[in-house]
């Protein structure tokens, strides 16, 4: 994994970034991992950075990415028969990106991580050690003679094992960053497979990948990278903690200082209801009215009652108890009882998605659900309802809520990770939601029920929210600027 000739390790040229991660919008989509990947790197281009994506060759991002022609015939390697490298660009950008086509592996339809019995493909392990593997031998022109990377930034477990090999070939210079976006998913094998991973034996230990005898892939990220990131300053503090930390809080604490958190930032371009086509009437801070509009238009679209008293709360999450979707649920009765109109989008467990469904059916008018993601509803959900709800028990960062600022819905919270960042309560000066401690359906009603009371009593006060909500900062301006700054500090310090 040398460097090439003539290709300096410092200097003014632009900082060279290799973003590697298992999806990103909008080729393929099952949560907010896909747009941080999609929006992070093109704001860090947008700042002069050289930056390339690389991703596994599913079909959607086969057929998506623009211009795609072989760089490297790989051959057969982690049970692939046949692993070609491609290169093209993002649909609708400049934005390079490679592909890992081995069809064997990758070539399935539906959910990238799971099979159609909701299971896990039995073959993650394979799947994932060749993203990581390729992305190191990438990053090092190994792959492509014609570029290199000076950081190789891994995101989440799928993408982890990037960490570990560049970290077996220091020659390379190449510096790595590994970003959490969730620690609960930790890319847990059985330990016998360790031959499958194409790694030193010297990794197969506690102080390696190893973990309660399991292979644990996202300790690739937490041991070897450089630097290690998580998706907010508070969430950084929290997975330090056994709370939040998933058995991991030890080796989070034993990198000290490496471990930073850099808040998320969203895409202000396509989350702005100023020009948002998907909105039946678009708005901004200072022209509201399409707001109300929007709100109209959703009531009439979910058969909910034309009701100007009523709170028209949304939730556009995956259906987990992680997001506190049973919380939402032995909340309801009460919730309905004081004027709420619920609007659900989102899919995951079984058992919540069948609850809601029944609850969709005993409420008409009252409660609308709506399994499965779409990305338009998404955007009408969020600009008709009054208040967005992310009662999360932990939330690394949370994109949701983000959105809903930016839309003028007022977020309603559990304060955790970055929630608590970006979401501060209404009796606060700088209030722009309403934030809630108790993982609790008390706490939550109590929660909405004072959104519904503002709102309904004091409008005045509900347009102050709602202004300062629209006016935060949510853009990915500066955390790209502050990524930038942790790759140029490891790009310029010195080998060993």
């Amino acid at each position: 994994m040398a460097r090439p000739a003539g290709s300096p390790g410092g200097g003014s040229r632009p900082l060279r970034a290799l973003h590697v991660a298992a999806e990103v919008f909008p080729l393929v989509k099952t949560g907010g991992l896909a747009d941080v990947v999609a929006a992070l790197p093109a704001a860090q281009a947008r700042q002069g950075a050289d930056v390339r994506l690389l991703l596994p060759g599913y079909p959607s991002v086969l057929e998506g990415v623009r211009d795609a022609r072989s760089v490297i015939d790989i051959g057969s390697c982690f049970g692939a028969l046949r692993v070609r490298l491609l290169r093209g660009r993002m649909p609708g950008t400049d934005l390079p990106a490679y592909v890992v086509d081995a069809p064997y592996l990758y070539r399935r339809a539906g959910n990238p991580y799971l099979a159609p019995n909701g299971e896990e493909w039995p073959d993650n392990l394979q799947r994932f050690a060749l993203l990581g593997w390729v992305a190191a031998h990438l990053a090092a022109a190994d792959a492509d003679p014609r570029w290199h990377a000076d950081i190789v930034h891994a995101h989440d477990w799928h993408a982890a094992l990037a960490c570990a090999h560049v970290a077996d070939h220091p020659a390379g210079g190449v510096r790595s960053i590994f970003t959490i976006h969730n620690m609960a998913f930790q890319g847990l094998f059985p330990l016998h497979d360790w031959p499958l991973l194409g790694l030193a034996s010297r990794h197969m230990s506690p102080a390696g990948l190893e973990f309660h005898g399991q292979l644990c892939l996202m300790k690739a990220g937490l041991q070897y990278a450089d630097r290690v990131t998580t998706v907010s300053p508070t969430y950084a503090r929290e997975i330090a903690t056994p709370e939040f930390g998933f058995g991991l809080e030890g080796a989070v604490r034993a990198r000290g200082d490496d471990v930073t958190g850099i808040l998320n930032g969203i895409d202000a371009e396509v989350w702005n209801p100023a020009t948002d086509a998907a909105l039946p009437s678009r708005y901004d801070a200072a022209r509201m009215g399409g707001k109300r509009a929007c709100r109209l238009a959703l009531q009439r679209e979910l058969g909910f009652e034309h009701d100007d008293g009523a709170l028209v709360l949304a939730i556009v999450s995956r259906l987990s108890s992680q997001k506190g979707l049973d919380l939402v649920l032995q909340a309801l009765p009460r919730l309905l009882e004081g004027g709420v109109q619920l609007a659900v989008q989102g899919s995951g467990d079984p058992v919540l998605e069948a609850a809601l469904r029944a609850a969709a059916q005993a409420h008409p008018g009252r409660v609308h659900v709506h399994v499965g993601y779409d990305e338009d509803r998404a955007h009408r959900l969020l600009a008709g309802a009054d208040a967005i709800a992310v009662p999360s028990r932990f939330e690394p960062c949370g994109l949701t809520q983000m959105y809903g600022l930016r839309y003028g819905t007022l977020p309603v919270v559990r304060r955790v990770g970055g929630l608590a960042d970006t979401v501060q309560d209404a009796a606060l000066p700088e209030g722009n939601g309403f934030v809630f401690d108790a993982a609790t359906p008390q706490a939550l009603c109590e929660a909405v029920e004072r959104a519904r009371a503002l709102r309904a009593t004091d409008p005045p006060s509900w347009a102050v929210l709602q202004q300062r909500a629209m006016a935060a900062d949510l853009d990915w301006t500066g955390a790209a600027s502050r990524y930038l700054e942790l790759y140029r500090t490891l790009r310029e310090r010195p080998p060993g």
